[in-house]
């Protein structure tokens, strides 16, 4: 009897272990942690206006508990501090929650960004909950994390102590660990992209600053995030007592804030927001208030990865132009080759093609009917190796039946698509504008001349099939079927304006029927006045599209000539 009752009590306590190991404790930072003279402060320094117009009201979600860890003071003071913001900007609305069933389904479609304010710990184990939460930002909810944002998720204390619990979070938020050195350590803070619109508010030669700064581990990488600020080494003493011969990475590279995609979906992170007076810094506030603005997707900014950035590039993004190698222009060659072409000419963005072979060893067409998930992996895995996003997808006719449509949009997504290039039936076009909402993914009606694109094939018919619809149906123009069919590209840009998603730029030998691709600014197609005239109108299409119709087999040179000229133009334009 005697060695059954033990027997029970050894169970009875393993499984109280098990028990509390999966019960945190949680702990709440309470709101009277901030002090009447510390709430004077904050309201002084908070902005006086907000760096955009909202384009629709915006509701901002901040969840604060923290798991086995009794939580920042600063927590209570940016609770406030975001608050205020919201308030005296008029750019959001706050809702504070400390309950995860806030991250239901119809919950999470009040908001439209979530804000991580310092968690720490596994604050919430339910896996419904947290595959709610990554299809929010997979489909276009934003994301913001402040410091201890990087350890959540992953258990502070008992049997598991340091697992990450989540590692999914990880790839969302872009980084893990809480590794630092003194609470008030000083450094001196690096201004990574000095005309980045999120950095506005920073001296461009950056500047000192006190916190505590995490230096954080995998998956964070520059191929993975764009870097705003961090540690500049040239300036820090990182060398010195007690810390000499200490590296936290073997690269040092300490970012300190970056932002990134995680599908649609926009996500800013910053370690800046241990102290309590973070929260009184009327710069950082004002630095606080842009990141917002971004994640709720009002102020629009570059996430394009830093390793895939250069001179170039950073000239397109000040255009507010992105220039894109559509896979048509090497459709001769295969998916992977297009990628690896897309990134010899230096360019950032690809798009991909419904009938064009995939390559690296898969010999079907990157087509949704019929790639498996291996392939499309295999495909993902092509794009992240050479810092190429595939932003757009030439789909001939999307279909209007719900299951064909679905799985369609469904492909798109794995990839971050961002527009579909398509004919579709204008009958399908009620189904399609539904998915187009649910999946934050834009289709660009594409035109062919007046035989092949009845419904599409001028400014004015395509303008008619927008007209009466939401803001994700518009326009793809190809200026050399346009050319071909008499329509003169400058005046067409003033007849469809904001409507005009895709610009497929042609140059052709000669403005009629006949007419063949020749270099930007080399033929009959007036391509220069054309790029005056959007510019001149402040239109700001999703992507320019580098579509070369001529000499297939090797035009590689052709593109890198008109990459030459639109580089010109874009330096010309904004001067």
């Amino acid at each position: 009897m005697f060695i059954f009752l033990r027997f029970t009590f050894i169970i009875f306590v393993l499984l109280s272990a098990v028990f509390a190991e999966a019960q945190p404790k949680i702990n709440i930072v309470p709101e009277n942690a901030v002090t009447p003279e510390q709430r004077t402060l904050i309201e002084k320094a908070i902005p006086e206006k907000a760096f955009v117009v909202p384009k629709k009201p915006r509701n901002l979600l901040i969840f604060d508990i923290n798991a086995d860890y009794g939580g920042h003071r600063s927590i209570a003071h940016a609770n406030l501090a975001f608050r205020l913001m919201g308030e005296k900007t008029g750019a959001f609305t706050v809702a504070i929650s400390h309950d995860p069933q806030v991250f239901q389904k119809d919950s999470l479609h009040q908001f439209d960004a979530v804000f991580f304010n310092n968690n720490v710990g596994n604050i919430f184990s339910d896996s419904e909950l947290r595959s709610n939460l990554e299809e929010f930002v997979r489909h276009g909810g934003g994301l913001m994390g402040v410091h201890g944002t990087t350890a959540t998720f992953i258990n502070w204390d008992g049997l598991n102590k340091g697992k990450d619990d989540w590692s999914v979070f990880g790839e969302i938020i872009g980084g893990r660990g809480a590794n630092h050195r003194e609470p008030d350590e000083k450094i001196f803070v690096k201004i990574e992209e000095p005309n980045h619109p999120l950095l506005q508010m920073f001296p461009k030669e950056g500047f000192e600053y006190q916190d505590e700064f995490f230096r954080v581990r995998e998956p964070y990488s520059r191929e993975k995030q764009r870097i705003l600020l961090s540690i500049d080494k040239e300036k820090t003493d990182l060398n010195r007592p007690p810390h000499t011969g200490k590296k936290e990475r073997a690269d040092e590279d300490y970012a300190l804030a970056w932002i990134k995609n995680y599908g649609k979906g926009k996500v800013f992170y910053c370690t800046i927001a241990h102290s309590p007076k973070i929260f009184w810094d009327p710069v950082m506030l004002r630095f606080y208030l842009a990141a917002t603005q971004f994640v709720l997707g009002d102020l629009d900014a570059s996430t394009l990865p830093s390793a895939a950035v250069n001179d170039v590039i950073r000239s397109h993004e000040q255009s507010g132009w992105r220039l894109v190698l559509p896979a048509y222009t090497f459709h001769k060659f295969t998916l992977f080759e297009t990628i690896d072409k897309t990134a010899e000419l230096g360019l950032a963005y690809c798009g991909g093609l419904s009938f064009q072979k995939v390559g690296g060893g898969i010999d079907k067409n990157f087509d949704p009917k019929i790639l498996n998930d291996e392939e499309i992996k295999a495909v993902q895995t092509k794009l992240r190796t050479k810092n190429i996003r595939m932003v757009s997808y030439y789909y001939d006719k999307l279909p209007g039946e719900e299951t064909a449509c679905r799985r369609v949009f469904e492909f798109a997504e794995k990839f971050g698509i961002e527009t579909f290039l398509s004919e579709p039936k204008p009958e399908s076009l009620d189904v399609i504008e539904r998915y187009c909402n649910e999946f934050c993914i834009n289709v660009a009606l594409h035109n062919h001349d007046a035989k092949s694109s009845p419904d599409y094939w001028s400014p004015e018919k395509v303008l008619e099939h927008c007209r009466n619809r939401g803001l994700r149906i518009g326009v793809c123009a190809d200026l050399g079927y346009w050319m071909r069919s008499g329509i003169d590209p400058v005046e067409a840009v003033r007849v469809l304006k904001n409507r005009l998603f895709v610009v497929q730029v042609h140059d052709l030998d000669q403005r009629n029927s006949k007419g063949k691709d020749v270099v930007w600014g080399t033929g009959s197609g007036t391509t220069e006045a054309f790029f005056k005239e959007l510019f001149k109108q402040k239109i700001r299409p999703l992507d320019i599209d580098l579509e070369y119709s001529e000499h297939f087999d090797d035009n590689k040179n052709e593109c890198q000539k008109c990459i030459e000229f639109f580089n010109k133009i874009v330096s010309d334009l904004s001067r």
